[in-house]
């Protein structure tokens, strides 16, 4: 598994109300993680989503206040919710979970890695709305 890229943000609330939001990622759910599709199948903290044709396992790992969006070949995107003297930070990395395939994962993973700044900043934004207070993105 490799990093492919790693952003910050930081929401002024307690990290336990940050994870609350952010780990209610079923469909419906407040996370501005949350998805639409279908729901496959669900055991515990884990669930298969169809979206598009396209089956994700989502896992919540709330000791860890984290949820991790696995899809079928090569995306895996852990977003958590760590201690800061600010509030909370929210950490989103984006891994290549494919087994080789090198030259293939850098061509369809530049629109995912391009898009994954403007909607974390979107994501960061959301928890501050919902919680009602500042929310930022860290700079590189």
């Amino acid at each position: 598994m490799k990093e492919l890229l790693e952003l910050h943000g930081v929401v002024e609330a307690p990290p336990d109300s940050v994870a609350a939001i952010l780990l209610d990622v079923r469909p419906g759910g407040r996370s501005p993680v949350a998805l639409t599709g279908t729901m496959e199948s669900a055991e515990g903290n884990e669930f298969v989503l169809v979206q598009d044709g396209s089956r994700l396992t989502v896992t919540v790992d709330h000791a860890a206040r984290s949820v991790s969006l696995q899809g079928e070949w090569w995306y895996r995107g852990v977003t958590a919710v760590l201690d800061d003297p600010r509030g909370a930070q929210v950490r989103h990395q984006i891994f290549n979970v494919a087994d080789g395939n090198g030259m293939a994962v850098r061509f369809v993973s530049r629109g995912p890695l391009r898009a994954a700044p403007a909607a974390f900043a979107r994501q960061v934004a959301d928890l501050g709305k919902q919680l009602n207070c500042s929310a930022w993105v860290l700079p590189d």
